[in-house]
């Protein structure tokens, strides 16, 4: 499925995202992360294997949300739903976090620390199925 204009501008103004996988027993798992586009794919760095991981390796459903800057016609805040299919690969993490940090956490944010720059991590990679949510990309 195509990322629309709309969502890429979203994704550019850095909103934090919530990241919902499927834990070995069926029940939700959320965390908040930092979310960029490649391609037509979402994707996350991950420096170490977290719970996040090893459920998406598990189920590859994931729901991912995150809040716009703007107000709809309505008066309601924005929000975009990703409905959609993960997979985690190996390597990458740092160099995705170093392109992302300085729109999460400033112009001159230099993350991860030097210290953890060696650590390979890993690179979640979401495809689109379906958009939700308030906005121009609501179906």
């Amino acid at each position: 499925m195509k990322i629309s204009e709309s969502i890429r501008e979203l994704i550019a103004k850095a909103p934090l995202a919530h990241l919902t996988t499927l834990n070995s027993k069926g029940g939700p798992q959320v965390t908040v992360v930092w979310v960029g586009i490649e391609n037509d794919e979402f994707v996350i760095g991950h420096l170490a294997t977290h719970q996040k991981v090893k459920n998406i390796r598990h189920d590859a459903r994931v729901a991912l949300s995150m809040l716009s800057d703007t107000t709809s016609a309505m008066g309601l805040r924005e929000y975009l739903v990703i409905y959609g299919n993960a997979r985690v690969t190996e390597g990458g993490a740092v160099d995705l976090l170093r392109r992302l940090a300085p729109l999460y956490l400033g112009p001159n944010a230099d993350f991860p620390p030097p210290a953890m720059r060696n650590i390979p991590g890993y690179v979640t990679r979401i495809t689109p199925a379906r958009f939700a949510g308030i906005g121009s990309w609501a179906e």
